[in-house]
């Protein structure tokens, strides 16, 4: 299922206000990333190659969301959402993050939502298809939960009432990471039904 919104010339959309940070591995991809962000109409975006320098960030600056390529550092931006959300470290831990990568596959995205991610986009990035996904981030209403070694947005795809004798924890929530894919990459489409919830009605 595809996440859309109305994005016709009348729809009223500000993101003038929006403080983005950019974590690119290339600082040629962060500013076209930027010129992007630009074109919605959001005027402050940090952008770094460095995890380092975006881990400085965080705790300086306060972020409305942070787009990050996984595979900066030799994939080190997984630990840096992991590091972002388990840190605790007000209010940037409860920030959106969408993951980007050119590398679509299960496991990768699978392990995008595993570090708290709220969204995993396919490279080469569509404007329309990012803002879209922005707009969706933004009012998503999942609620943030801790659970062992897990804090983020819930990962649950579906509520369909406890299980019989259950008091509601589910041991499957929390996943050990998985290792590098050796499927095909996933379209957009399936990423958006990986990454986003669905919930029925009991």
């Amino acid at each position: 299922m595809s996440v859309e919104f109305d994005l016709s010339p009348s729809t009223p959309i500000n993101l003038s206000k929006a403080i983005v940070l950019v974590v690119e591995t290339t600082t040629h991809a962060a500013d076209i990333l930027g010129q992007i962000l630009k074109g919605f109409g959001i005027a402050e975006s940090h952008r770094t190659t460095s995890i380092r320098e975006a881990a400085e960030l965080v705790k300086h600056k306060t972020f409305d969301l942070i787009l990050i390529d996984p595979d900066v550092e030799d994939g080190a931006g997984y630990n840096f959402v992991r590091t972002l959300r388990t840190g605790m470290v007000e209010p940037n831990c409860f920030a959106p993050v969408i993951l980007m990568s050119g590398h679509p596959r299960v496991s990768r995205v699978k392990r995008a939502r595993d570090t708290g991610a709220n969204y995993f986009i396919s490279k080469p990035l569509a404007p329309n298809v990012l803002l879209q996904r922005i707009l969706w981030v933004a009012r998503d209403k999942r609620p943030f939960v801790e659970a062992g070694g897990y804090v983020g947005p819930d990962r649950r795809f579906k509520f369909e009432g406890l299980p019989p004798g259950s008091d509601g924890r589910r041991s499957s929530d929390i996943k050990d990471p998985l290792g590098e894919a050796s499927e095909p990459n996933m379209s957009q489409d399936d990423i958006d039904n990986f990454m986003k919830p669905q919930r029925v009605s009991l």
